[in-house]
């Protein structure tokens, strides 16, 4: 057994008496966030370096950024290392990640790449940064929130309010699915993305409730039409992700609201009968 070690002697238990042996093991998630928090910077250097390649690889970024996020937390929790440094770390790369790093791809993908810095265009960039303002300062609040009181009450299954990765996810899958179209040439265009900014915002601040993911057993045996779904959805992310990727993130934003008009509907329908 792996948690055996020489001697008899418990795995975890020698992990507690050598100092050295746990400081190493606090490395792991650490690392997972520190790799996070590297695609948020990335991200936002490409974004403001500017070009349709760089905004792409923006968004990419981000993506991976997601990917660490889900990994440091759940290292944390298997290897008994989760603190209260690691819960804040995490919340101040989270910000750059989810919050900076989306905000400033969005205003430079959705504005300065599409139209001159002329007059005509002084009253779309006030807006652009507004919006996009909005975005990171909703992303902040719902960091703090979530620190402050968790997950929903009576266990972890349900997030309240959009997760701060689900929403910066939608903004880099849009971005990434018009990789080979270029950036908005239409102000319509451009005003409508600017929107979604806060009401991605509005979700992530309000009291509707995500699916979290976390009560899945992974860890544990799964039916073999589970890895098999799981490997196809892999293959078409790989091959089109530009397509995928946007079906997730809006599924799973509209999912959310979509749950929360039924639950809505449910309760008023059992009020009238009682």
């Amino acid at each position: 057994m792996a948690e055996i070690e020489q001697h008899g002697t418990p795995f975890f238990e020698k992990r507690k008496r050598n100092p050295r042996l746990r400081r190493g093991i606090f490395l792991l998630p650490s690392l997972f966030t520190v790799a996070n928090l590297l695609c948020g910077y990335y991200a936002s250097i490409a974004a403001l370096i500017g070009g349709q390649e760089n905004f792409d690889h923006a968004a990419k970024a981000i993506g991976l950024a997601i990917l660490f996020d889900s990994m440091d937390g759940r290292i944390a929790r298997m290897t008994g290392t989760n603190t209260e440094f690691g819960v804040q770390f995490d919340s101040l790369a989270d910000v750059v990640s989810f919050g900076v790093a989306p905000a400033i791809l969005a205003y430079a993908w959705g504005f300065r790449a599409s139209f001159a810095p002329v007059d005509g265009n002084h009253q779309l960039g006030e807006f652009a940064w507004i919006c996009c303002l909005t975005f990171l300062i909703c992303s902040a609040w719902r960091l703090a929130r979530f620190n402050v009181k968790g997950m929903e009450p009576g266990g972890n299954k349900n997030f309240v309010g959009m997760p701060t990765p689900a929403s910066a996810g939608v903004v880099a899958a849009i971005v990434h699915a018009y990789h080979w179209y270029g950036p908005i040439v239409e102000r319509s265009g451009a005003i409508v993305w600017f929107l979604l900014l806060p009401a991605l915002g509005l979700l992530m601040t309000s009291t509707i409730r995500y699916y979290s993911f976390k009560d899945i057993p992974w860890t544990k045996k799964q039916p073999s039409v589970t890895i098999i779904l799981l490997l196809l959805l892999l293959a078409l992310i790989l091959r089109y992700s530009e397509f995928v990727l946007v079906i997730i993130a809006g599924t799973y934003a509209v999912a959310g609201i979509v749950l929360h008009v039924v639950r809505f509907l449910r309760h008023r329908l059992v009020a009238r009968t009682a």
